[in-house]
């Protein structure tokens, strides 16, 4: 019996060894295929960074809001009897959204009123007896802020009939509804979301240099990203007095929606800064980016060897990026074959 555990244990003993070296040719191999990869040189065409002379036009990017927002809130107490507006039903300012039970407010009226109208007649009547000295000064002034009183539970018990229809304090769209038929209020319950986007508000940042460029009345281009290319007209209505942390500054573009009203609170849109002027700029193909606009990198070409290098871009055209930091003028870059590069990879250059 002991000999055949032995024997168990020498073989497993031979199974790890055969397989720790048979992991290790594997990774042996995978590493030379690395280094073949890295000592290939990978064909690339390369371009220099130029300095040329570019619009001091600009865009800048934000989300579109709406005009008007608010949350309506109820300021009566009592049941629901009628819900006249859903979500997504268009609303007028002033029109009747929820019918609140009224009976009670309308008794509580009819009651001051006649309250109201007895305090007038008893005052008139003390008024007459003051002018004969029939009663004291103290006896009509009683009656006097009697009838004040009345009257201001009068005032009161209208405007609690009038908060049982509750309206619309804006024009625009119902985009949340809170309550059903039935439903009991009380002062402070959520109603309606309601939003008015016939105009909206594009948010975007701009530069301390851009910032300069801009003026409030100023009219801009914008376009919405899932608007298919449509263009609005828009007018900067405020500009920011001091720069955000990033040394940024807010600037609010109002726009005039279309008639179906087709854009949206919350969707991307870009505004054009069309600026009669031009500047010096470090210009790159806009094909030499590797990865996005909103994390941008170049490969720098030095001794046949490419390196990736982070950069920051300014105005990007159809063609052209504007680089504001992380290349030199004169430095290559490379405009193509970047599909098989990785950072230190040589490389040789094609003849253009």
């Amino acid at each position: 019996m002991k000999k055949l555990i032995y024997i168990l244990v020498v073989v497993v003993v031979l199974g790890a060894v055969g397989f720790k070296l048979m992991s290790n040719k594997e990774q042996m191999a995978a590493n030379a295929a690395v280094a073949d990869i890295k000592s290939t040189a990978i064909p690339v065409a390369v371009t220099e960074v130029e300095s040329a002379k570019l619009d001091k036009s600009f865009t800048a990017q934000g989300n579109f809001a709406p005009i008007q927002s608010l949350t309506l809130l109820s300021e009566t107490q009592g049941q629901i009897q009628k819900v006249l507006k859903r979500k997504g039903d268009k609303v007028r300012a002033g029109e009747l959204l929820v019918q609140v039970e009224s009976n009670t407010a309308a008794a509580d009226l009819a009651t001051a009123q006649t309250n109201a109208e007895k305090a007038k007649r008893d005052l008139a009547r003390f008024e007459n007896l003051a002018e004969g000295d029939a009663i004291t000064k103290r006896q009509l002034e009683d009656v006097r802020l009697q009838a004040k009183s009345t009257e201001g539970q009068l005032v009161a018990a209208r405007q609690r009939l009038n908060k049982t229809r509750i309206t619309a304090p804006i024009s625009g769209e119902v985009n949340e509804i809170y309550v059903e038929v039935g439903s009991f209020l009380n002062p402070g319950t959520k109603l309606y979301d309601i939003v008015n986007v016939d105009k909206l508000k594009l948010k975007v940042k701009a530069s301390e240099s851009e910032v300069l460029l801009i003026e409030k009345g100023q009219k801009v281009k914008v376009k919405a990203d899932a608007g298919a290319g449509q263009e609005y007209e828009g007018v900067v209505t405020a500009i920011a007095a001091q720069a955000d942390p990033t040394l940024k500054f807010d600037v609010e573009i109002e726009v005039q929606n279309a008639a179906n009203n087709n854009l949206r609170a919350g969707m991307y849109g870009t505004a054009f800064f069309d600026v009669a002027d031009q500047r010096d700029a470090l210009l790159l193909p806009r094909e030499a980016i590797v990865g996005s606009i909103q994390n941008p990198s170049v490969y720098v070409v030095k001794d046949n060897v490419a390196s990736l290098r982070k950069v920051r871009v300014g105005v990007v055209t159809q063609h052209q990026v504007e680089i504001l930091d992380g290349v030199q003028p004169g430095e290559q870059i490379v405009r193509s074959g970047q599909i098989n590069l990785r950072d230190g990879m040589k490389v040789t250059l094609l003849k253009n």
